[in-house]
């Protein structure tokens, strides 16, 4: 019998967090082994932020509801409900909801997210 050619995930892994942000990854190394790519919901809270980073991998970012502010290489970016965003590799950016209303979205990253791999600064 030969391997099969799909993997159901029940339940996806939720990301040990100390700052209120609600990860929980479907697919990548943390939840399936996969080192390709990466898919993660998450939840960001009012005035939420991370520091600086300068990823080793490319990464799409589609909101579905409230907002995201994006400082890439420089420039800032905002991003509101229905849209998305790519961010190519080598990127220093840094992700933030400075908004009054928690911040729900999707994220691919390729390859997959790995906390060897995101280089985040230290703030």
């Amino acid at each position: 019998m030969s391997e099969k050619r799909y993997f159901l995930n029940p339940a996806p892994f939720v990301v040990p967090t100390t700052d209120g942000k609600l990860i929980e990854e479907h697919v990548g190394l943390a939840s399936t082994g996969s080192g390709q790519y990466s898919l993660a919901h998450m939840v960001a809270p009012p005035q939420w932020s991370e520091p600086h980073q300068r990823p080793e991998f490319d990464e799409i970012t589609i909101v579905v509801r409230g907002q995201k502010r994006f400082e890439i290489d420089g420039d800032v970016v905002e991003l509101a409900a229905g849209q998305a965003l790519l961010i190519k590799a080598g990127a220093r950016v840094r992700y933030s909801n400075p908004f009054d209303a928690e911040c729900e979205y999707w994220s691919i990253c390729v390859p997959a997210f790995s906390p060897a791999t995101v280089h985040r600064e230290e703030e």
